[in-house]
């Protein structure tokens, strides 16, 4: 029976799948957090989408899926800055016309281009067929990534909390913006290969708020998203041969089924917590 389910781990095709798909489901666990914390849900999801033209243009040139990915999320995270400076635009309508842009615009090269391009490859991942070449990119970005967060977390945290506070303490809010903002872009690029640009945003937001629906205590926060993160992953990962679906569709869907769960049952911040709340203040013995 043991034997039986280690069978994937006998490919190595799927040892790699789901020992990459941990680190990068854990990475962006780290960065969710800070995420959930600015607010900054839609700002994933965005440059989810507006890295689809960079991988399309960096395709066809010959570069590295990741550099021309890279570039097009700082280019759309500038053009909306741009924007939203120069007009009297609010963030999501800024947000909703220049990174939709740049996606149309990646689908675009894309239909132009039908075979150079795989327009699934882009838009729902495919960790299982990944290149050395490619592999080596990923885990270079998800460890500088995760290296940058594990050094400057405790500013990135005051930025996020309190933006003002930061200001009066002397920290350069403005450089940690940019850092932020660099992070998201470069996660949301080594995410892609794995769940495809479509589903990024869950990778970038699910682990948080389920840890923020968990604890008080940002340290704690970052434990138990990197937990969830790393631990559905590696087991989507692992479930997709047997299910022979769609790894990052099995990944997502753990994460939103733990997050369905904690929604639930979160001692303090779940539903049953809080109606059980109003249940005793409104009990007659509390009256």
């Amino acid at each position: 029976m043991i034997e039986h389910l280690l069978t994937p781990l006998h490919y190595e095709y799927m040892v790699k799948a789901i020992l990459v798909s941990g680190l990068i489901g854990g990475v962006c666990a780290f960065l969710s957090c800070f995420i959930i914390l600015k607010g900054w849900s839609l700002m994933g999801d965005a440059l989810s989408h507006a890295i689809v033209p960079g991988v399309a243009i960096a395709w066809l040139v010959g570069l590295p899926f990741s550099l021309g990915a890279f570039i097009a999320g700082i280019l759309a995270t500038a053009g909306m800055a741009f924007v939203k400076t120069n007009t009297r635009l609010r963030e999501d309508a800024v947000i909703g016309v220049v990174f939709t842009a740049f996606f149309a615009l990646g689908l675009l090269l894309i239909s132009l281009n039908p075979s150079n391009l795989n327009l699934k490859t882009i838009v729902f991942g495919n960790i299982l067929g990944i290149a050395r070449n490619d592999l080596i990119q990923v885990v270079a970005i998800s460890v500088f990534a995760l290296g940058i967060m594990a050094c400057r977390w405790r500013d990135l945290l005051l930025f996020c909390f309190d933006e003002n506070h930061a200001r009066s303490l002397g920290i350069n809010v403005r450089v940690l913006h940019v850092t932020l903002l660099t992070l998201l872009s470069a996660v949301a690029v080594a995410a892609l290969q794995t769940v495809g640009a479509l589903l990024v945003v869950a990778m970038l937001v699910t682990p948080g708020a389920t840890a923020y629906l968990l604890t008080d205590r940002f340290g704690k926060m970052l434990a138990l998203a990197c937990a969830v993160g790393a631990g559905c992953s590696i087991l989507g990962a692992y479930a997709s041969y047997w299910l022979n679906g769609s790894t990052g569709g099995c990944i997502v869907v753990l994460q939103t089924m733990v997050f369905v769960l904690a929604l639930l049952l979160a001692p303090r911040h779940g539903l049953l917590a809080h109606h059980w709340q109003r249940w005793k203040s409104s009990s007659p013995t509390n009256a």
